[in-house]
């Protein structure tokens, strides 16, 4: 015989929250039955999202942020969310002096360095380009920046792939079907 039985979970009622808005507001708890049923995923349309995530935060003409640093600092992003950084990064030391090229996390009082390649003083010559690819989270007030030194460049694209909440913000131009 079927039974069904009521679920009282804060935390539960929190993720259906977020992981399905369009039951926000949904006033009734949730259920458990004894009954096998069929289940359709519906996960990433729930979500926001009708693609996988690898392809969601894929590179788009109209949503992607060029940067480059050389002999300098950048800001590659600081609006609040989640952000996806591509691209490469070369190291030269022709002077025999300490060269970097990195990205950093700062909030306005501090920096923390996330990523970054170097070449010590004592050297002169240069590393290959060493390729990038990165999600980092900007909270508000937080800011990411590409470092580059004197003999150095860091070049790429920010793309942001969900909002501070965790909204999914698909590619430029993409209208599922």
């Amino acid at each position: 015989m079927a039974q069904i039985i009521p679920i009282v979970s804060d935390a539960l009622q929190a993720t259906i929250r977020r992981l399905l808005p369009s039951q926000n507001g949904f006033g009734e708890d949730l259920q458990a039955q004894n009954v096998i049923v069929p289940i359709i995923d519906l996960t990433p349309s729930a979500e926001g999202s009708a693609i996988g995530t690898d392809l969601q935060t894929a590179l788009a003409f109209g949503s992607q942020t060029a940067f480059n640093a050389a002999n300098a600092t950048v800001i590659v992003a600081n609006v609040p969310g989640f952000y996806r950084v591509f691209g490469a990064a070369t190291v030269n030391s022709v002077s025999g002096s300490f060269q970097f090229a990195r990205f950093a996390l700062s909030n306005g009082l501090s920096s923390k360095i996330i990523w970054e390649m170097q070449i010590g003083a004592t050297t002169n010559g240069s590393t290959p380009n060493n390729v990038f690819d990165f999600n980092v989270f900007l909270d508000t007030g937080d800011a990411l920046d590409a470092q580059a030194s004197s003999e150095t460049v860091i070049g790429g694209s920010s793309r942001q792939i969900a909002s501070k909440q965790g909204e999914l913000i698909n590619p430029s131009g993409f209208t599922a079907s």
